[in-house]
């Protein structure tokens, strides 16, 4: 079970969205609108549900998912080391 950390949640999110949106709008509305669609749920909720974010990157990102995580990484800096930011790319690298 994922430990909740509101200030980790609040920078996993901004990262994210900062990263998708430099790709572009449409892939990041596509996104959102899939993410939406499939899982009735925002990118906020993909912090405690990486799975539902990793599916729907996959499939709008495709070759571009493993740079598009390493990207969003590298946003974080030392936050990757935290339990919580640390389980979550976990399943988003598994």
């Amino acid at each position: 079970m994922m430990q909740f950390d509101e200030q980790h949640k609040d920078a996993l999110i901004s990262s994210i969205e900062i990263v998708l949106m430099s790709g572009g709008n449409i892939k990041y509305n596509m996104t959102v609108a899939k993410l939406n669609s499939y899982y009735d749920c925002t990118l906020r909720d993909c912090y405690e549900h990486p799975e539902y974010l990793k599916t729907v990157l996959k499939e709008v990102y495709m070759k571009d998912y493993n740079s598009i995580i390493e990207e969003i990484k590298l946003r974080l800096r030392d936050l990757v080391n935290e339990k919580d930011i640390a389980d979550f790319f976990k399943i988003m690298e598994s």
